[in-house]
Parts: structure tokens; C-alpha cells; sequence
């Protein structure tokens, strides 16, 4: 099979699975890593980037369609992510990322069973005013968004969790903003990247193509059956970054 139809098809499925819930890294950036061994992994981690960028935007786009989001709380949640994402991409060359790695499969963990026994994202009940839900979306966003360009696995799945579980909204309502906020994180990674030249320009645009297809399928299903689908559609993500950050961690 041709290496342009396996990573067509990774990159579609990748973004169907990040419209739906995040994640959809965890398909893409395993398939360019099995096609291209001999390659130095940032120059393809930029390439990763590149491809799931564009998907992402089109589906945060479907989903602000059908739930317009308080964009008084995007902006400085956008703002925020952007500008962490950069010092945390700065920072990477500069600090040990071993404890986080080692940290993050336990930290998903609790993450998974707290999800899985509760009613979490299934009521829009947003918690505060204007100014107080930008003041902690941002602050979460900058804490999301420096981890994003420090490490990264599951970056979309916790932007999520920060309008679900700290904003109190629900997973249709909270899926454009975090999304808007995962653009952000990964167009200051790519900016590193790319001045580094880190990126395969051709491949990543022939990926984002079928990345951005799978993004707007999986928002369009995602929208038609609601907030339940998506509800264990996360459970589902995030048991997959539970075992793979431990293999990560632990077994490699």
C-alpha cells in the first residue's frame, strides 16, 4: 500500500476521533513515526502538528455553527493558550520532561474513573459571570497550553475537561472553545517548528486534507447524537492516553 493512502486513512480516522473527543495524535503521530523510522521524530512531531491544526479548526468551526460560544471568554482563553504553548515549547530544551511523563498516566487515571462515575458534561450549567469564567478559563488554557508545547499527549482532551469540569459546561457547548484553544497551542508549536525547519511541508498538507474530512464527519456525528456520545467517547480517548503515556513511561 502506498505510504500517501496509510497516512491519508491515519489522518482521517485522526480527525474524526479529535472532532469527537481529542486525541486524534494518538492515530496520526504513530503511523508518520512507522512510515518514516529513519526521520529525527520533531521533524515529523511538526508535521503531526501541522495536519491536526487544520482539522481542528474545521470542526471547531461546525460546532460554533450549532453552540456559539461567549467569545468574550475565548479570546484570552485563546490568547493564553497561544503564548504558554511557545513557553512551553521554550522551555522543553531546558527542563527534564521525565517527572511529567512518569506522573501523567496516574494523573489520566483519576481523571478516567472520576469521568466514568459521574454525570460530568452531560448539563450546560456554566459556574460563573463573564469576567470570572475568562479569568479561569485562561488560567487553565495557560496551564494546558504550556504543557502542550512542553510535552502534549491528550492536550484537546484537557482543554475540554477545563470548560466541563471548571467552567461547568457541557461537552457540545465546551467543544468549540477548546477547540479554538488546541488551534492555538498547536499554531505556536508549529511556529517553533517551522522556523526550526521541522516540517514536511508536503506530507503535512496532503495529511491535513484527509485530517480536516474525518474532523468534519466526526463533528457532524458528534452534534447529531449529543452530549452521551461524546460522554463516553472521552472515557474512550482517555483510557487509550492512560495506557499509552504508561507504556510511554514505564515500558519503552
Amino acid at each position: 500500500m502506498s505510504p500517501w493512502i496509510e497516512l491519508g486513512a491515519a489522518a482521517f480516522c485522526a480527525g474524526f476521533v479529535d472532532a469527537v473527543m481529542g486525541g486524534g495524535g494518538m492515530v496520526q503521530l504513530p503511523a508518520l513515526l512507522a512510515l518514516y523510522p529513519t526521520l529525527p521524530p520533531a521533524l515529523l512531531l511538526g508535521t503531526n502538528k501541522l495536519a491536526s491544526s487544520v482539522g481542528t479548526t474545521g470542526a471547531a468551526l461546525q460546532y460554533a455553527r450549532v453552540s456559539a460560544p461567549r467569545w468574550t471568554t475565548v479570546a484570552p482563553v485563546v490568547i493564553a493558550a497561544f503564548l504558554a504553548s511557545l513557553l512551553g515549547a521554550y522551555a522543553v530544551s531546558r527542563v527534564p520532561a521525565d517527572p511529567l511523563r512518569k506522573a501523567l498516566p496516574f494523573l489520566l487515571l483519576a481523571l478516567l474513573l472520576y469521568t466514568a462515575v459521574s454525570d460530568l458534561g452531560l448539563v450546560h450549567e456554566p459556574r460563573y459571570g463573564r469576567h470570572k469564567e475568562a479569568a479561569v478559563g485562561s488560567g487553565g488554557a495557560a496551564v494546558v497550553g504550556f504543557y502542550d508545547g512542553f510535552f502534549g499527549p491528550g492536550a484537546g482532551t484537557f482543554y475540554k475537561l477545563i470548560f466541563v469540569r471548571a467552567l461547568g459546561f457541557d461537552f457540545l457547548n465546551a467543544a468549540t472553545p477548546a477547540k479554538l484553544a488546541n488551534v492555538a497551542s498547536n499554531l505556536a508549536a508549529i511556529a517553533i517548528f517551522a522556523a526550526n525547519g521541522l516540517i514536511l511541508w508536503k506530507v503535512g498538507a496532503g495529511m491535513a486534507a484527509a485530517n480536516f474530512l474525518g474532523g468534519q464527519l466526526g463533528s457532524r456525528i458528534a452534534l447529531r447524537y449529543g452530549n452521551r456520545l461524546i460522554r463516553w467517547a472521552f472515557v474512550a480517548v482517555v483510557g487509550a492516553l492512560v495506557a499509552r503515556t504508561f507504556r510511554d513511561a514505564y515500558l519503552l
